[in-house]
């Protein structure tokens, strides 16, 4: 072969890795600059084989990274597998601050966020390790990572104090979603092996090619042994079902029509349910009525109609002042459960005209349909005329409109008292004990968070 076309060979293979590494650049300086802000090739340093991928200081904020991706995606998991107690903390909020929003939905978001955006900081961090880049994070990266890590452990330490019951939730959810974690766990550490084995042979040291290899490889391991021991509740045989558990409608249907109102208790009828749940108090003229609020804010315009009062406790207004209020149209403005969009304009127009019901007419429903009943009730406060009275005021109105054998007797006061009155109620206790106490005490159901209670206990 001529030198000549020897010589133009050589000249065409640089010229096309050099073409090559030019048109590589946007995507290096686009991930140097997403992540440390060095949009310029200078500001730049590539790594040389066997060097450390970053400094001390870098080197400790790549692994609060890993660290804040972590606990966030544990926090944004343990949230959202809590879903069913987000109308608890919102109204423990409603109480705290004095005004009703949804709080949980809130944090939800500003959860997903932050973990999005610790996420898309690690793939950065990833890809400019792929490219053999050192990495450098910028200060302002650096805060929003502190911010995150603190957001989350606050979070969670304050979660776990006032609802430490969710943890079990937590558990029982990660039996029903464990196949899924650990199919998109294994698929994650296959993602990494390619820029864990870029930075393998960049390494010229033994003894950190065998730390990198084995912390991998252990993950790998483990990862692999981890379904010898998952366990599955929901997984069973055909034909070793028990019966569906029957539906109660806590408040209602709230999802479908104004909480503790008539027209929310014929949706929950409608929907299947086979008992009503609500709240009861007494009026300041003694007729029991359905309120969960110790106000009457949430709920309903008081503000509008008795705008001096709207702090008062909800059981110093008479029925009279009570019939005055509309129950319903916070429903539509608030939206609290982002379902008032599926009602079709009958039941708009019936929601906004709800009022609030007495106990009388809750119980005329249930009689009507046939379904079990169980209430709160709540003592009124000092200076009340019903304070004393309230149970057996409560009680009459029971017996006057719905046979007692439908009724779960909820409210522990005077327990022995009203079973002596009206040995037909199913006493309900809302507290664990001991057989031999649920037996004294008249007790045939329990009404308790399904996290308090084993599948043996049950």
């Amino acid at each position: 072969m001529p030198v000549t076309s020897l010589k133009l060979g050589k000249l065409k293979v640089v010229r096309r890795q050099l073409l090559q590494r030019y048109e590589h650049q946007p995507f290096v300086s686009c991930l140097a600059g997403l992540y440390g802000c060095q949009w310029r090739r200078y500001q730049r340093v590539w790594a040389q084989p066997g060097e450390c991928c970053c400094s001390k200081v870098e080197c400790g904020s790549f692994g609060l990274l890993i660290l804040t991706f972590f606990l966030s995606f544990v926090f944004l998991y343990f949230w959202s597998e809590a879903q069913n107690d987000y109308n608890d903390f919102d109204w423990f909020n409603f109480g705290t601050l004095g005004f009703w929003f949804p709080w949980s939905l809130v944090l939800l978001v500003v959860a997903a966020a932050l973990f999005t955006y610790i996420a898309l900081l690690l793939v950065l961090a990833v890809c400019l390790l792929t490219e053999g880049q050192r990495l450098y994070l910028h200060w302002s990266h650096k805060t929003g990572i502190v911010v995150t890590l603190a957001f989350t452990v606050t979070a969670t330490a304050i979660l776990s104090d006032l609802w430490s019951k969710e943890w079990k939730t937590l558990l029982l959810s990660l039996q029903v979603t464990a196949p899924f974690l650990h199919v998109a766990a294994v698929s994650l550490m296959a993602i990494l092996s390619w820029p864990i084995a870029l930075h393998f042979f960049r390494m010229n040291r033994r003894g950190r090619q065998v730390a990198v290899l084995g912390l991998y490889l252990s993950v790998l391991f483990c990862l692999y042994l981890v379904p010898l021991g998952m366990y599955s509740p929901c997984i069973k045989e055909a034909g070793t079902l028990g019966p569906a558990p029957k539906l109660i409608g806590h408040r209602g249907a709230p999802m479908l029509a104004p909480e503790n109102t008539v027209m929310s208790f014929e949706k929950a009828v409608e929907a299947g349910g086979e008992g009503l749940e609500t709240d009861v108090t007494i009026s300041y003229d003694g007729v029991p009525f359905l309120m969960h609020d110790s106000t009457l804010r949430r709920t309903t315009d008081v503000a509008e109609v008795f705008p001096n009062r709207t702090h008062l406790d909800a059981s110093m207004f008479t029925w009279a002042e009570l019939q005055q209020l509309n129950a319903g149209r916070w429903f539509l403005s608030r939206d609290p459960f982002g379902t008032a969009w599926s009602l079709s304009e009958v039941d708009r127009s019936q929601a906004q005209n709800q009022s609030v019901p007495s106990l009388a007419q809750f119980l005329e429903v249930a009689a009507r349909t046939g379904r079990l009943v169980m209430f709160d009730l709540r003592r009124p406060p000092y200076g009340h005329p019903c304070r004393d009275s309230y149970i057996n005021t409560t009680l009459q109105v029971v017996q006057a409109h719905i046979n007692s054998s439908q009724v779960l007797w909820l409210p522990s006061e005077d327990r022995e008292m009203v079973h002596t009155l009206d040995p037909q109620l199913q006493q309900t206790s809302g507290e664990k004990a001991s057989i031999q106490e649920l037996t004294d005490g008249h007790i045939s159901r329990l009404n308790l968070h399904y996290s308090t209670m084993s599948q043996q206990q049950i």
